[in-house]
């Protein structure tokens, strides 16, 4: 597969199918694992949120969202093992798409959690939305570059709605651009899951002119593994280029994330709360 500008292996041909087979299909086969690191994380920033605000459903934006996988294992009592297994089991290739949505539908309807958050998504994937939003994981979807458009009244209303967002890997193909055009309405609290070839400086620099505070949380997290010898060499170089060191780390053939909390300056202590979660 072709690398692409950061020198990673590009999977841009599996967030645009009409059902998420080939994102789990591929995925899958270089243990690609930080949505199910990031739940626990995500979970307490949500109940942290629930407590100091006092609102028992907040709504929660996933940024590049894809097939709503975070939203799935925040919404629902499952696990990325379960999701893989539920997507690449025998027959399951067979399934005509309104089959395969089935399924999915019956996992949110004995599964979900009662009560909860909402969820939206953002994405530049018109078909990856509209599967998630078919299959019940997203609530509301919101299909735009904010990299190069300002949202319009109909985006605006939904982003006016958000109090938490989240996301595990798309910041550094999104910039501060769009986190800002997010941020600057509702002011929600974040946390992002960030590739350590990127920085989050810029980020977090834009955010700080609205009044943020951004901390990082103790540890790295395994995104997934490198698919090719080629892609390491290239990672590594970019990781080289930008001062970060890469060893026993994506020296040893993983890709590492780390997390970032920005939240607006009154919601003090919450990256230390965050600092205690277990990621078991």
């Amino acid at each position: 597969m072709p690398l692409d500008s950061t020198g990673k292996i590009s999977f841009d041909h599996i967030y645009t199918a009409p059902d998420p087979r080939p994102y789990f299909g591929t995925l899958s086969r270089v243990d690609y694992q930080i949505p199910q690191l990031a739940k626990p994380y995500f979970t307490k920033l949500i109940e942290e949120y629930q407590a100091e605000r006092g609102i028992p459903q907040p709504t929660v934006l996933d940024v590049g969202c894809s097939y709503g996988v975070n939203a799935a294992l925040l919404r629902c009592e499952t696990s990325l093992d379960d999701l893989y297994a539920q997507y690449t089991a025998p027959g399951v290739a067979d399934l005509d798409r309104p089959a395969l949505l089935e399924g999915d539908r019956r996992l949110v309807r004995t599964r979900a959690t009662p009560g909860g958050a909402r969820f939206f998504g953002l994405d530049a994937s018109g078909p990856a939305l509209a599967y998630a939003r078919s299959a019940g994981f997203l609530d509301e979807t919101i299909c735009a570059d904010f990299e190069r458009d300002e949202a319009d009244p109909a985006q605006q209303e939904l982003l006016d709605q958000v109090d938490l967002v989240v996301s595990t890997g798309c910041v550094g193909y999104v910039t501060e651009r769009t986190i800002e055009r997010i941020a600057r309405g509702s002011r929600p609290w974040m946390a992002h899951f960030v590739l350590r070839m990127f920085s989050y400086e810029p980020v977090a620099r834009r955010l700080a002119g609205l009044g943020y505070e951004t901390a990082p949380i103790d540890g790295v997290f395994r995104q997934r593994r490198f698919a090719s010898d080629e892609e390491q060499t290239q990672i590594l170089a970019t990781l080289d280029g930008a001062g970060v060191d890469p060893e026993g780390l994506e020296s040893e053939g993983w890709l590492y994330a780390q997390l970032y909390v920005s939240r607006p300056s009154r919601a003090a202590g919450l990256a230390s709360a965050l600092s205690a979660v277990s990621a078991e």
